[in-house]
């Protein structure tokens, strides 16, 4: 029986993955997958050795008070590719994780592919050598990204961004009035507050957009806000940080779990933090701030390490500033909440609206799991050939 390991790391890459299963089990409908993951890839039929949850912490700085459970999951990995020994390795992503165990699977032999490069050319672009020498075939989402890899011998091809593929039916079945029912969302205005898939994200990002949404309270008391939280965050984690920012009775503020494109579809604007999330929103067309603060020494190293002009990603893929950044000192309550307020509706909004569709349109047309799913089955049967 064919074997397929797969890491993914984190929320929006495990949901990558857990669509690429879903496009190889149609081509190899007998194979089995193993990896980690989480409930997507679960859902999707893979069996975990890893959950996510046990990783999910980002940061140069945070991740070095989650070191022990980090080793143990990777312990746990490098004892499947050993003993098991699959017909291919796929790695989604999270490069401080799947570059080392990238070296692990080259030395056992095995086939590597890599699906969503990591971003080497924002910063630490040594690893491109790397990546090339460990890695067989490279499937990358982003059309600039083949350029990056040129010359180093790896094969690499542009696939497409799979958020195309998973956010159609909201572009196409879902319209802002059906998410809001759906939600139980009554008529607006509405802003949504995205605070990350990570523990330390959490906790250093959703304080300050619980003190954003006190400041647009103050000057809109009509504005009702929803907290779009990820698989990966247990509900305590946020009730919590809700309950410390003590925030006006008045102000109506919900919860919502496992569902944030609902709530961003939903949404009249939203307030996000750098990632991929804001790639999300930019397909699905709301208008959105980006804020955050960091550790000061992660923030301090990234700003000397990043070779790119914004964190922002749909910023840096449309070539100019699409959507504000509010980062580290920057990131003031009152500054943030009159950008927000400005996409409640004129102009400001009419012009977001306008850049965010460009944006789209550069991320191709869909189809990405698919074409990564041929590229998986080439090269199992590639390797399987006498």
């Amino acid at each position: 029986m064919t074997t397929v390991f797969l890491c993914a790391g984190d929320v929006s890459g495990e949901q990558h993955a857990a669509a690429l299963v879903n496009a190889m089990r149609e081509r190899l409908p007998e194979a089995s997958f193993v990896g980690l993951g989480g409930p997507h890839m679960e859902k999707a039929g893979v069996e975990l050795v890893v959950h996510q949850h046990d990783i999910a912490v980002g940061g140069l700085v945070e991740v070095l008070g989650d070191v022990g459970r980090i080793a143990s999951a990777w312990r746990r990995l490098r004892r499947v590719l050993r003993e098991d020994r699959p017909d291919l390795v796929v790695l989604v992503d999270a490069p401080d994780f799947n570059i080392p165990l990238a070296r692990t699977a080259h030395k056992l032999g095995l086939p590597i592919l890599y699906y969503i490069s990591p971003q080497v050319w924002a910063w630490r672009r040594g690893r491109i050598a790397k990546i090339a020498r460990r890695v067989d075939r490279m499937a990358v989402i982003f059309p600039f990204e083949v350029e990056v890899y040129a010359g180093t011998g790896l094969p690499v091809e542009f696939v497409g961004h799979p958020l195309l593929d998973r956010l159609r039916p909201f572009l196409e079945g879902h319209p802002a009035g059906e998410c809001r029912a759906a939600l139980g969302m009554e008529t607006g205005p509405w802003l949504a507050l995205l605070p990350g898939s990570r523990r330390n994200e959490v906790r250093d990002t959703l304080p300050l957009q619980l003190a954003v949404a006190r400041a647009v309270h103050a000057r809109n008391a009509r504005v009702r806000f929803a907290v779009g939280v990820a698989p990966s965050i247990p509900r305590e984690t946020i009730d919590a940080k809700v309950r410390e920012a003590a925030l006006p009775p008045q102000l109506d503020l919900r919860v919502f779990e496992g569902r944030t494109h609902e709530v961003i579809r939903a949404c009249d604007a939203a307030l996000a933090k750098p990632g991929t999330v804001t790639v999300e929103i930019a397909v699905l067309g709301t208008p959105v701030v980006v804020a955050a603060r960091a550790h000061p020494l992660t923030a301090f190293l990234m700003r000397r390490l990043v070779k790119v002009p914004s964190f922002t990603m749909p910023n840096l893929i449309a070539g100019e500033t699409v959507i504000p950044e509010f980062l580290q000192e920057e990131a003031l309550p009152d500054a943030i909440a009159e950008a927000l307020l400005e996409r409640l509706q004129g102009p400001v909004r009419a012009e977001q609206e306008s850049a965010l569709a460009r944006v789209r349109e550069r991320l191709g047309h869909g189809g990405a799991a698919d074409r990564t799913a041929d590229l998986a089955v080439e090269m199992i049967h590639r390797a399987a050939a006498p």
